[in-house]
């Protein structure tokens, strides 16, 4: 079994395999939506290959990072709630 580490997701640690994508660790923390549309409603991920660009989230203080595209990694913050 691989290894795991931790990421922190809007304050939630989650501990993860390395090849997880930024996207799945927001589900396994629990939270469904990554962002709120522009009318207030929740985001999710929707084709998971970047090009839709609904999993948008902030990632180690950037904004708008397509979470499906981004691999975790040790340490990773993720906030789902600031954009």
């Amino acid at each position: 079994m691989p290894e795991t580490f931790e990421v922190v997701v809007n304050g939630d640690v989650v501990r993860v395999e390395p090849g997880t994508s930024a996207a799945a660790a927001i589900l396994m923390a629990g939270h469904g939506a990554c962002r709120k549309s522009v009318g207030g409603e929740p985001r999710a991920p929707l084709c998971g290959m970047g090009v839709c660009f609904e999993c948008r989230a902030e990632v180690d203080g950037v904004r708008h990072v397509r979470t499906c595209q981004a691999l975790c990694r040790a340490g990773m913050r993720i906030i789902t709630d600031g954009i």
